[in-house]
């Protein structure tokens, strides 16, 4: 088979396994069975596209004209190819991770939560894999509305609530910024193909450029940045493997991949730097990353704690993306991949301990560590690199982010990041400190014997293998797993460095 062949399978693969997953939903294992070979199968079947692209070939599909100007076509480059393998990698994780929360929780629905993941994962396979804006965007609006059920879960006030923002935000920025956005595109350029150098050099000077890319900044409402990132916190309310969803694998990633691929491919880093037409993006980039993280400080519940955490990284890859050098665009695309194994470690432990405990906020953890001790464990570990500290994979990113911005003579920028990184020690090492050297709560809303004794009591009498209190264990072995991904990424990242390079080259 042809790396092209590649492509269309990871169309098809996971939409054939939504359709089996809805067939078997009568039988839980046979269904979770059939998800989990379509993960793996899906992830098989990109990795096989990954040689000939570190080879620097672009695998392709023409697709079909719409009308003219717009047709659906797919192409592999190296930034599209890294989101394909996380999002089809993380997915194989998430799902085992799901089997043990869903059951776990008796959620309701199961069926149809297999079914919208599976179609959230083709939606991120055609965003991944796009060779133009309109495909692109076709693919980005399925993902929007794949997810919208998922949200939409839990199917009380709350979760219709949170629902309703979340669609609401991201349909209606699409239809004021992001398709006219396009279209002004086309205008200029006479195509939306993504190219390398970009296509709007020659076509579009420095203030219709600025005036652009705010719409494509805004526009891309999954990128979060500030004022249009109330959708995340609001969809916190879904269940914890769809957190991880929204967080890690597709949802936010599609956004700031989104905007990356447009400032390298339709803009052009060259044009960007020669007029100047990114700056604000980079002022207001850096407020986003910051103002989110103060933000986190102030919330007790611990998803909504990680949802403010998300959208201030994702001001990181938007920096990135906006500074336009070349290791500030290398730092952006490292930092989707190494946030997306990081804070999917942070949410599978918020999904562990409300699974175990039900406990939702932050003020509940004192203690927490002695009975979740691998939970609480892989939590420091992913803290640790959101925070972007050695030998974690997080510190490349920041670290490539911070040189980039050197090079653009944006000194505030590392000064920016320093203290967005001590914030990030101000809201997660607490959780941490609570988890493992505060002594339990005398009332540990039950969680002792069962007779009324605390947890504290119940302790000294227990030795630590009979207090342990973990989550099952299909919940703590991929929150392990990705936790040990994190250490792994710090001391492998040369491929993807290598990969990364591949997006700045411009043919002669």
């Amino acid at each position: 088979m042809t790396p092209s062949d590649h492509i269309l399978l990871a169309l098809m693969i996971p939409t054939l396994g939504a359709i089996l997953i809805a067939l078997t939903g009568r039988n839980r294992n046979l269904r979770e069975g059939v998800t989990l070979v379509t993960a793996g199968l899906l992830f098989g079947n990109v990795l096989q596209i990954l040689p000939a692209v570190l080879e620097g070939a672009r695998p392709e599909i023409s697709g079909f004209e719409v009308t003219p100007g717009l047709d659906i076509a797919f192409q592999v480059e190296p930034l599209g190819m890294l989101f394909g393998l996380i999002a089809s990698f993380l997915w194989i994780v998430n799902s085992f991770y799901s089997i043990g929360y869903m059951r776990g929780n008796k959620e309701p629905r199961q069926t149809q939560f297999y079914v919208a993941f599976a179609v959230a994962l083709a939606s991120a396979m055609g965003i991944a894999f796009s060779a133009n804006l309109f495909t692109l965007f076709i693919f980005y609006e399925l993902l929007t509305l794949s997810t919208y059920p998922l949200v939409a879960h839990h199917g009380d006030a709350k979760a219709r609530n949170g629902a309703r923002i979340y669609l609401l935000i991201l349909l209606s920025t699409s239809i004021v910024f992001f398709i006219p956005a396009i279209l002004w595109t086309l205008s200029l350029a006479g195509t939306l193909d993504f190219t390398p150098g970009g296509i709007l050099a020659g076509n579009a000077d420095a203030t219709t450029t600025a005036i652009l890319l705010a719409l494509f900044a805004f526009g891309v409402g999954k990128a979060a940045l500030m004022p249009m990132h109330k959708w995340l916190p609001n969809a916190m309310v879904a269940p914890t493997p769809v957190s991880a969803l929204l967080h890690a694998v597709a949802v936010v990633k599609a956004g700031v991949f989104t905007i990356l691929k447009v400032s390298v491919y339709i803009f052009g880093s060259d044009h960007l730097l020669s007029t100047g037409a990114s700056e604000w993006l980079v002022y207001v980039a850096t407020f986003s990353l910051l103002a989110a993280s103060v933000i986190a400080l102030t919330k007790d519940n611990l998803k909504a704690r990680l949802a403010y955490s998300t959208v201030s990284q994702l001001g990181y890859i938007v920096l990135g993306a906006a500074i336009a050098t070349p290791l500030a665009l290398i730092g952006a695309g490292m930092h989707i991949l190494m946030h997306a194994f990081g804070k999917i470690t942070l949410f599978f432990v918020a999904g562990a301990i409300h699974t175990a405990t039900h406990k939702t906020e932050v003020s509940q953890l004192n203690g927490i560590g002695r009975i979740m001790p691998f939970t609480m464990g892989a939590f420091f570990i992913g803290a640790l690199s959101i925070i972007g500290l050695p030998p974690l994979g997080g510190a490349w990113s920041k670290l490539y982010i911070a040189l980039g911005g050197m090079d653009g003579d944006y000194w505030f920028v590392v000064a920016a990041l320093m203290i967005s990184s001590l914030l990030n020690v101000a809201y997660l090492m607490p959780i941490v400190v609570r988890a493992f050297f505060r002594p339990p709560d005398p009332d540990d809303n039950g969680h002792g014997n069962g007779d009324g004794h605390s947890v504290a009591a119940v302790n000294d009498r227990l030795s630590l293998r009979e207090r342990m209190a973990e989550a099952p264990w299909f919940c703590v072995v991929p929150l392990c797993f990705t936790a040990i991904a994190c250490f792994v990424l710090f001391f492998a990242p040369d491929v993807v460095i290598q990969l990364l390079e591949g997006m700045l080259e411009v043919p002669q």
